[in-house]
């Protein structure tokens, strides 16, 4: 006779296999009935979308997948996995996608470049497709008229670089990473080194082409002004597939000058930072000065804190060096501490490219390294006290803080000029700068974690207060509620919703809404229908 304990154990063995097995079935299921739909209703495109679509039996799935997973903190084998990756030539492909997605009870993400912070563009605890938009690169430049036609899978690398290749002159405000896909950086805002002078990237958008719910192909006037407001900064994936932006080129000069001046603690780095609170904001919007706060080792080969102050000015050294003695002669700077260029080379020598390397550097999608990381973000209103600095500091010597950084990074400008609600990026008159801070590892991932919220819970005191402000495009799943299927009530969303979005939040899902009341194109962070009481 089998004991009872053996015998309840069998049972429950019994009812788990059943389990797993039924929920492998499902998911094949409703694999099988996709990829069916999908191979049906795309007969009439110009391609075929056979040889663009990888499911997990696929030799070419692990490095499509892997190919623009910039985290490595979601590329461990427990990550979830898309059921099925497919990289659409047409836009007819994506129209189908959705279409089928939908009637066979699959999630959908989005990805351009990968670099959603989180991994929201790629990973989904639900069964879930990829929608990855490599092949959706095109770029078309009109000097004339200065403005250009960028679809959201082109790199904001290969944006300068074929800007370039048209003028001199021309450039746009967008991000110092080269590898970041243009529709989620555009999507979010996206700011820059000559954010201060021209706006975020969101702020220089005109037009769009998006994919609705309903497969619709839309631009401004088709989407109405509503959706275009919510797509610029609000998060493009929670209101459909943006397929491209029309954006304002802007006026560079043909020379530009650069610095970067370290400064240790010893050389006076908590003064400077001090004092540089109380100018980077108000000095003439030609002229941005970022601060990368990090670890270092002195020349006694002990460790000690670095305040790295990065510049780039919109016109020559002349000009420069009387403003700087003018506005914040304590750095010293001195004519050797700067170099002249053209506008594209500052792009590459900020971005920390070598001396001489080729523009052809932007054209490549993947970064040189890849780590685990995490990042979170703060706006400062009023300036942090040398005491309050200095409580920083000791964190930095702990073990935690290797190959971490906070990179302070100033607003002012045409920033205060524009309205908080102009698009949904609220943070503007009144935000002296911004804070990343970002944690790097490739072990021990506790112990970056609780210094990073150890250095994020410090300076509470320090910054924007109701809401303690964050930003979209840094991404922080610490921030709210979060449910397993991708799905939170507007009550729950609005706890991280008005830190990303203050006011705006309440529109944005007005608008989300109107265009996608079923909620069909969410993740952990998006925006939340109103109508919706359940995440189907």
């Amino acid at each position: 006779m089998i004991p009872l304990s053996s015998y309840l154990t069998i049972v429950l063995i019994a009812v788990l296999f059943s389990y797993t097995s039924s929920a492998v079935y499902s998911t094949s299921i409703h694999e099988d009935n996709f990829l069916q739909c999908l191979y049906t209703y795309s007969h009439n495109s110009n391609s075929s979308i056979s040889k663009l679509v990888y499911t997990k039996t696929n030799s070419a799935y692990s490095s499509i997948l892997q190919f623009s997973t910039q985290n490595l903190r979601f590329a461990t084998h427990t990550t979830p996995k898309p059921l099925v990756i497919i990289t659409p030539q047409e836009v007819s492909h994506i129209q189908t996608i959705i279409i089928c997605s939908q009637n066979h009870g699959l999630q959908i993400r989005i990805r351009s470049g990968g670099h959603d912070f989180e991994g929201r563009s790629y990973v989904s605890k639900v069964p879930f497709v990829i929608i990855d938009l490599t092949n959706f690169r095109e770029i078309i430049i009109d000097v004339e008229n200065r403005s250009a036609w960028v679809q959201s899978g082109a790199t904001i690398g290969e944006l300068y670089y074929k800007i370039s290749r048209k003028s001199r002159n021309l450039g746009f405000p967008a991000g110092a990473c080269p590898t970041i896909g243009v529709g989620g950086h555009i999507s979010g805002g996206g700011y820059g080194t000559v954010v201060r002078k021209f706006g975020l990237a969101a702020d220089n958008v005109i037009d769009a082409h998006i994919i609705d719910v309903k497969g619709r192909f839309l631009d401004r006037e088709a989407m109405g002004e509503d959706l275009f407001w919510a797509i610029r900064g609000g998060g493009g994936a929670s209101f459909g597939v943006i397929i491209s932006w029309k954006i304002k080129l802007v006026q560079v000069p043909s020379i530009v000058t650069v610095f970067n001046v370290p400064k240790t603690l010893e050389q006076n780095a908590t003064k400077l930072v001090h004092k540089w609170q109380h100018v980077a904001s108000k000095i003439d919007e030609n002229m941005y000065i970022g601060v990368i706060l990090q670890r270092v080792n002195s020349k006694s080969n002990s460790t000690t804190v670095q305040a790295l102050f990065q510049s780039l000015f919109l016109g020559g050294v002349d000009k420069l060096i009387p403003l700087m003695q003018e506005k914040f002669p304590e750095l010293g700077l001195v004519r050797e501490d700067c170099i002249e260029m053209s506008w594209i080379e500052s792009v590459l020598n900020l971005y920390g490219f070598p001396k001489g390397e080729s523009h052809e550097v932007l054209l490549n999608r993947t970064q040189a390294t890849k780590d685990i990381f995490k990042v979170k973000s703060d706006f400062v209103k009023v300036p942090i006290s040398e005491n309050g600095l200095e409580g920083i500091w000791p964190m930095f010597h702990e073990d935690g803080a290797k190959d971490a950084f906070m990179y302070l990074f100033p607003y002012g400008g045409i920033m205060d000029n524009i309205s908080e609600s102009e698009i949904p990026f609220p943070h503007r008159y009144g935000n002296l700068y911004q804070i990343q801070y970002s944690a790097h590892w490739h072990e021990v991932e506790k112990m970056k974690f609780n210094w990073i919220r150890k250095l994020y819970s410090y300076m509470e005191p320090f910054v924007s207060k109701s809401p303690r402000g964050a930003y979209i495009n840094y991404r922080d799943l610490d921030i709210g509620v979060n449910n397993i299927n991708g799905y939170t009530s507007y009550k729950q969303a609005s706890v991280w919703g008005v830190k990303y979005f203050k006011n705006n939040f309440k529109r944005l899902a007005n608008v989300k809404t109107r265009v996608d009341p079923l909620n069909f194109f969410r993740n952990e962070q998006s925006i939340p229908s109103r109508f919706t009481k359940r995440g189907k």
